[in-house]
């Protein structure tokens, strides 16, 4: 009998001719696996090679985010042109302005705190924890999105404030806001996050991300223009570029290893 075909053995209950007849113990007894595991159809590999992986962006909301990004990059790209060289503000600034200086008129501490949320070392520890709670959750992918969507979102403002070369108060670079798209950045990730967890629909999931970033980013933008540290146009272009950034991250992240992973799945196969 060869190794592949050895069944368990098991002592009867009966006897026949007074001995103890051993019958096999199932006629459908485990065969011994030689081979190495293979995922099964409904089991997709993670970002280390195990199953069950979770994308970044939910796949119902790949479309969207992709149509999402489009559109607010190309937001950011018209208004760095409107604003490039320029001291003052545009029109719309003016009367943005100026409505929230009237409903605003005495921001103080409030302001400053959120102000303060924005501050790098505050976003810093703020990525430190999303990212913490992505793994804590299963989610490797998103908390690769959550490191690098937000280090890429301020390394972009922080390179295209000199280029479009508007300033404010002198000769302070301000479009686009940092401190606006750094919010915009981490509620991004965190709404893919909840969406993922709760297993959210295509418009639960778009729902979250435009909810959660306008909420985030929308508060920092006020206290930003409370502050008189940016125009309102600055605040937009910094909200609109965060968007497009770390929605273009989780796509190419999610993108890479789908491929990286089916590359590994057609090894196991072959």
């Amino acid at each position: 009998m060869s190794g592949h075909d050895r069944v368990a053995l098991r002592p009867s209950t009966c006897e026949e001719g007074g001995r103890t007849a051993i019958r096999p113990a199932s006629d459908n007894a485990a065969v011994s696996d030689t081979h190495p595991h293979r995922p099964s159809s409904d089991e997709e590999p993670s970002l280390d090679g195990g199953p069950g992986y979770r994308p970044a962006a939910p796949t119902v909301l790949r479309g969207p985010l992709t149509a999402l990004a489009v559109v607010t990059g190309l937001t950011t790209a018209v208004l760095a042109v409107l604003v490039a060289g320029g001291s003052v503000g545009l029109p719309v600034d003016t009367e943005l302005h100026t409505a929230v200086a009237t409903w605003w008129g005495e921001p103080g501490r409030p302001a400053l705190l959120i102000d303060f949320l924005g501050d790098p070392r505050s976003v810093a520890v703020a990525i430190a924890v999303l990212a913490a709670v992505c793994l804590a959750l299963g989610r490797r992918r998103l908390a690769v999105v959550a490191v690098l969507g937000p280090v890429l979102t301020g390394a972009l403002t922080t390179g295209l404030k000199p280029v479009v070369g508007r300033t404010i108060h002198g000769d302070n670079l301000a479009y686009p806001s940092g401190h606006t798209a750094s919010s915009t950045a981490l509620a991004v990730v965190a709404a893919l996050l909840v969406a993922g967890v709760i297993g959210a629909g295509v418009v639960g999931a778009l729902l979250l991300v435009v909810a959660m970033s306008t909420v985030a980013g929308g508060a920092m933008a006020l206290a930003q223009i409370a502050l008189d540290a940016h125009y309102p146009t600055d605040v937009l272009g910094g909200f609109c570029c965060a968007i497009t950034v770390v929605a273009a991250v989780a796509l190419l992240v999610d993108r890479a290893l789908d491929r990286t992973a089916g590359r590994r799945m057609r090894r196991a196969a072959g």
